[in-house]
């Protein structure tokens, strides 16, 4: 299987190409995604991921952690946090960048640890894909997660994409 995230990360951190990525989804047209969202700094994300950044507490596993920007935000405030990433050339990006502890690992075969925070930033539950997977992602994270531990994940909601009434299918409508 093609690592095209992973390429695209490593292409502009280490080419400084600054190629478009493109996101390719079942509601709509191709959507860019700028390759330099995955390199922000702290001062240049958004409100909803700063306060999500400021509710993390104790052990974190950053799951689809991209190019690491909220695992260094996390590891410059003093936390214990892994960052995990299914790419391997992301997970090199990573440790460039200075990530002290990245894994190349698909989220529902890990079982190394146990966890305070478990964060999903970026969209970052979408990687379940489908309501099938919703809940086998979530019975497996049980196992990653102490007791008292927290999940924190943002979601785009689309419903906005179907003013003129939900698409006619079996599947929901949020699936990708």
């Amino acid at each position: 299987m093609k690592d095209i995230l992973g390429q695209a990360l490593h292409n502009h951190y280490y080419q400084d190409k600054p190629a478009p990525l493109w996101i390719h989804n079942q509601y709509g047209p191709k959507e860019e995604m700028p390759v330099e969202t995955f390199f922000r700094e702290q001062e240049d994300m958004p409100e909803l991921e700063l306060l999500a950044l400021k509710q993390c507490r104790g052990k974190v596993l950053d799951i689809g952690a991209g190019a690491g920007s909220h695992a260094l935000v996390l590891q410059q405030n003093g936390f214990d946090v892994t960052a995990l990433e299914i790419s391997g050339m992301a997970v090199g990006v990573m440790k460039a960048r200075g990530v002290d502890k990245a894994i190349e690992a698909d989220i529902f075969n890990y079982s190394e640890g146990r966890y305070d925070t478990l964060l999903l930033l970026m969209n970052g539950i979408g990687l379940t894909g489908t309501l099938a997977n919703l809940k086998l992602f979530l019975n497996h994270i049980k196992t990653l997660l102490n007791p008292g531990g927290q999940v924190i994940f943002d979601s785009s909601d689309i419903a906005y994409l179907y003013e003129d009434g939900l698409p006619d299918t079996d599947n929901y409508y949020g699936e990708l």
